[in-house]
């Protein structure tokens, strides 16, 4: 999904433009959200589904503080799983120190995209993450 003609989401779910956000498959006979493309549920079985956006703004449900990584993985990092609006989405935690201290279970944090990188066409990806709410 090409939003401009020079920005592209790392992932299909992340919708760039004036107000980025994330949008979910949600199964429409049980609430079930989606980040992946569904033939049927997984929670009831139905096979329909309805786009839907995911609120920009939640709290960290749990984290880990990665030290160590693959060659080329920048360490450290803040692994979390982030709930916003009932849906729970696994993301980094960014724009913060990378310690106990600014990373906390129950945090209040924002959606955020950043710039990954460009090919060799000037293409630019771009990701996303979580950064908190209020700076500590």
């Amino acid at each position: 999904m090409v939003t401009m003609s020079n920005q592209v989401p790392l992932v299909d779910y992340l919708v760039l433009g004036d107000t980025p956000h994330l949008e979910a498959n949600e199964c429409t006979a049980c609430g079930a959200r989606f980040f992946d493309h569904r033939s049927a549920c997984a929670s009831c079985s139905g096979v329909s589904f309805k786009k839907v956006s995911i609120p920009t703004e939640g709290f960290v449900r749990t984290f880990s503080l990665v030290s160590m990584a693959a060659p080329g993985i920048d360490v450290p990092f803040a692994a979390a799983v982030v709930e916003c609006g009932g849906t729970s989405i696994r993301a980094n935690v960014v724009n913060t120190p990378v310690d106990p201290e600014h990373v906390t279970i129950g945090m209040k944090v924002r959606l955020a995209t950043f710039p990954i990188g460009k090919d060799s066409e000037g293409t630019e990806a771009i990701g996303f993450g979580f950064e908190p709410l209020e700076v500590k």
